[in-house]
């Protein structure tokens, strides 16, 4: 399968880790880093069996246009027989998943590495 390159963008930096597709989101994501992430984000997670780790920890703001993303990221991966995993550190975006339910359907992980050691995590439900 050949790696389409990844996107110019200061709120998205793509690479590979174990076999899975990191997407890194940076800085800010708010409505504007939304509209920029999105159209990426859509192509990489209706790949069939798609394995993708979302990466938070470089995220200074996080608002419910991040949200948004995350559960139409999951939704896409689940229904074309693919993973997703999601490692966050950051309290207040920790928070926000939680007080959503979010985390519930996506539990976060510290790390890339512990995220991909439970692959499980994936089909928690509400």
């Amino acid at each position: 399968m050949q790696q389409e390159p990844a996107p110019f963008s200061r709120h998205l930096r793509v690479h590979r880790h174990r076999g899975h597709t990191v997407l890194e989101f940076r800085g800010e994501i708010d409505i504007s880093a939304a509209v920029e992430i999105a159209p990426y984000l859509d192509r990489v997670t209706t790949r069939p069996g798609a394995r993708i780790v979302i990466d938070l920890r470089s995220v200074e703001f996080f608002d419910c246009s991040g949200l948004r993303l995350l559960y139409r990221a999951r939704a896409r991966v689940l229904d074309h027989g693919g993973q997703l995993h999601l490692v966050c550190t950051h309290p207040l975006t920790l928070r926000m998943l939680r007080i959503t339910g979010l985390s519930r359907l996506l539990p976060p992980h510290p790390t890339p590495d512990a995220a991909l050691g439970r692959p499980e995590a994936t089909s928690g439900t509400l």
